[in-house]
């Protein structure tokens, strides 16, 4: 008779424990962690919620929650609305136009030329500038008394004495060509890093199939390109539209308006005018406008990479 073997025992499962490495990396990262909480995440916090307040400036000066006051008011600002309009149109003719010149620059310096190197390191010298240089830089440039540019102008027989700054009708296409400038090196590094990391083979491989130049830059390197160019085009949208020191020195929001970002009507109405809750409000606006803007824009670009 043949004998049963014994039934075999499940194993119990065991009880994972937890580690103890998320708890012990915390002394390590809290150093850095306490200057971001300090000056990044509490300053948005506080802003937000300021949005909701009367606050003004002034000592002593007692601070209530208002609700949506704030927001009511600005809905019918059409001074802040058209400096928002200023705003995109500047925001967008400065990051299309950058991106234009800084893909030109790119593809050439990209190419094997000799002092390849003295070129890339001229290029970055705006990079390397604080934007109130820049702008004080073009304002002597620009300027129609003196400046290099009328006196150009009047050696070559064409019409000088221009103030190009200060005419309410060139103003913001003036600035726009200086935000260009001051933005063209960053832009044009990440596309030339880009540029560098598209395969040789794909192009070489094109050329063979009879491509012309265009065809191998449309078909070829443009689609390899894409990703850096959708993450290079978000970050110069949000810089250029939240851009403030250089525009503020150049031209103060001025002539007539003409160049006042939100970004200036903003600060003008906490510090020149101590309205620090409805500035704040205004603040708040535009994150969540240039968000959902950034959100289609964005959600745009992934549907047509998917097809």
């Amino acid at each position: 008779m043949t004998a049963l073997a014994p039934p075999l025992e499940t194993p119990k499962p065991q009880r994972r424990r937890r580690s103890r490495g998320g708890r012990d990396a915390w002394p390590l990262v809290l150093p850095a962690l306490l200057p971001v909480m300090l000056f990044s995440v509490y300053p948005l916090v506080y802003g937000v919620l300021l949005g909701f307040t009367d606050a003004e400036a002034g000592l002593g000066v007692e601070t209530r929650f208002n609700g949506l006051e704030n927001y009511v008011e600005l809905a019918g600002n059409g001074l802040f609305w058209n400096s928002f309009k200023i705003g995109l149109v500047w925001a967008c003719s400065v990051t299309v136009l950058q991106f234009l010149a800084s893909l030109g620059l790119a593809l050439l310096l990209n190419l094997d030329l000799r002092l390849r190197w003295l070129a890339r390191t001229l290029a970055l010298i705006p990079w390397a500038m604080p934007p109130v240089i820049i702008a004080i830089m073009w304002q002597l440039m620009l300027n129609p008394n003196y400046g290099p540019v009328n006196r150009t102008m009047d050696a070559l027989g064409l019409p000088g004495g221009i103030n190009w700054l200060g005419e309410a009708s060139i103003a913001l296409p003036v600035v726009i060509v200086v935000g260009v400038w001051a933005g063209m090196p960053q832009t044009t590094v990440t596309l030339l890093a880009g540029l560098q990391a598209v395969p040789a083979e794909l192009g070489e491989a094109a050329a063979i199939d009879g491509a012309s130049t265009w065809r191998r830059f449309w078909h070829v390197t443009l689609p390899a390109l894409r990703p850096i160019l959708i993450a290079i085009t978000t970050l110069d949208l949000i810089w250029n539209f939240n851009s403030f020191a250089l525009v503020f020195v150049l031209t103060a929001g001025g002539p007539g308006g003409t160049t006042m970002l939100p970004s200036l009507f903003a600060y003008n109405e906490a510090f020149r005018y101590g309205n620090f809750g409805y500035a704040a409000a205004m603040g708040n606006v535009m994150v969540v406008l240039i968000g959902a803007f950034l959100f289609f824009y964005l959600r745009g670009q992934m549907r047509r990479r998917l097809q």
